[in-house]
């Protein structure tokens, strides 16, 4: 049964897309959040970062969890519980204040980070499930069909939020994205089963941790999201206030900028998988990455006939490394520690999501154009840093004895 894997992938990719429409596609409830809740773009800034700071602290936990007990109670525990903290929104009235975790329930940042925390699950865990059930040479194309799901979860999301917001506001919106995950957590203990890498395989899962090149890895790519996150994370907000662009007209070219994305990343698996390399094919969409950017700092009060290609480019650009980045850090882990190293890869990528929205907020409040040129250097830091990662050598597969797939699937 070989064949189970594409349904591993289906359902892992499920899962993640329910949980990236809260991750990545918040940005377009953002008109309607500082709205309703009378925000500031500076705190705009700290709502959007919410979830990603919730997500740092659990995202190396779970992965570790994930190698001790298996993907499928990982995903299907985390995500049932960023559901129901996504629906307790619906009760949020003020702004609040994060002031650690004593304040689970009438804030509104509190409770995102609560979601964030765990809804973080689903990363290590699909992804863990994926790198065990495909073959060295099918990875690159099977994590870069996996990482659609952001892009699916954040057009999804870009193109319904709005539309909710204005139906029944804020609330409702909270309230659909929690049933999503919910039915995401569903999915995933109803079809998910634990990868076959995992069985007797359980080794030292701090040895990433150790690795100098997994923080070089995680540090590197992690520059580039300053530039996915000022695209993706502020593109709503930009052309809504800076532009005069309708909401509903920005989210729909966000929604398109992911549906692009989609195939940027499959694009972009595949490559890898035919050249037998990660970390060049990053590196050279990381050159490609900063200078799109630095073009729409340069365009920022352009025509939008100029301007919005510029962007879409720009956006497209920044969701195609995300698969390759997860499957160089879990080939050069090795078998055993594939969640560990997802975790761990995750994490350093989770100190720049949770800094960068309010750190952009804040410079984009005197001057766009500055904002997304210093969001431009991210990726050139990025490809110095990559310089020095080799090519993942080790192989993460089955050894020879092991059944191709695991009891519970046969």
């Amino acid at each position: 049964m070989r064949r189970y894997r594409w349904v591993i992938l289906g359902a892992g990719t499920f899962a993640q897309a329910t949980f990236s429409a809260v991750s990545v596609g918040l940005p377009a409830l953002a008109p309607a959040l500082r709205s309703h809740y009378h925000l500031s773009l500076g705190r705009v800034g700290i709502v959007l970062g919410a979830v990603s700071l919730g997500m740092l602290g659990t995202l190396l936990p779970w992965g570790l969890l994930a190698d001790r007990i298996g993907e499928r109670a990982v995903m299907s525990w985390g995500l049932g519980g960023a559901g129901l903290a996504l629906a307790s929104v619906s009760l949020t009235r003020s702004y609040g204040a994060l002031l650690g975790l004593l304040v689970l329930t009438g804030a509104l940042v509190a409770v995102l980070f609560v979601a964030g925390a765990t809804g973080a699950s689903v990363n290590a865990a699909s992804g863990r499930a994926v790198m065990g059930w495909f073959p060295e040479h099918e990875r690159g194309l099977a994590l870069g069909v996996r990482q659609t799901a952001i892009p699916i979860g954040g057009a999804t999301a870009a193109a319904g939020l709005p539309w909710l917001a204005s139906a029944g506001g804020t609330r409702l919106a909270f309230l659909v994205l929690g049933c999503a995950c919910i039915g995401g957590a569903v999915v995933g203990a109803s079809l998910i089963r634990d990868s076959p890498s995992a069985v007797g395989e359980v080794e030292d899962i701090t040895q990433p941790m150790r690795d100098p090149r997994a923080w070089i890895l995680g540090l590197g790519t992690g520059f580039y999201l300053t530039a996915q996150i000022a695209i993706t994370g502020f593109v709503v907000l930009f052309l809504h206030v800076h532009r005069g662009v309708s909401a509903h007209s920005a989210a729909a070219l966000l929604a398109g900028i992911n549906v692009l994305g989609i195939g940027a990343r499959i694009a972009s698996g595949r490559w890898s998988d035919r050249i037998r390399a990660r970390i060049a094919p990053m590196r050279l969409i990381g050159v490609g990455l900063a200078v799109a950017t630095a073009a729409v700092a340069a365009l920022v009060d352009a025509p939008l006939a100029v301007l919005i290609p510029a962007l879409a480019i720009a956006g497209v650009l920044s969701m195609a490394w995300n698969g390759l980045a997860v499957v160089a850090a879990a080939e050069a882990a090795g078998s055993g520690r594939v969640g560990a190293a997802i975790g761990f890869q995750q994490t350093l990528l989770g100190v720049v999501i949770a800094g960068a929205p309010p750190a952009f907020a804040a410079v984009a409040t005197g001057s766009w154009r500055l904002a997304f040129a210093l969001s431009a250097v991210g990726p050139i830091v990025g490809v110095i840093a990559l310089r020095a990662v080799s090519e993942p050598t080790r192989s993460i597969g089955r050894r020879p004895e092991m059944s191709a797939i695991p009891p519970a699937a046969r």
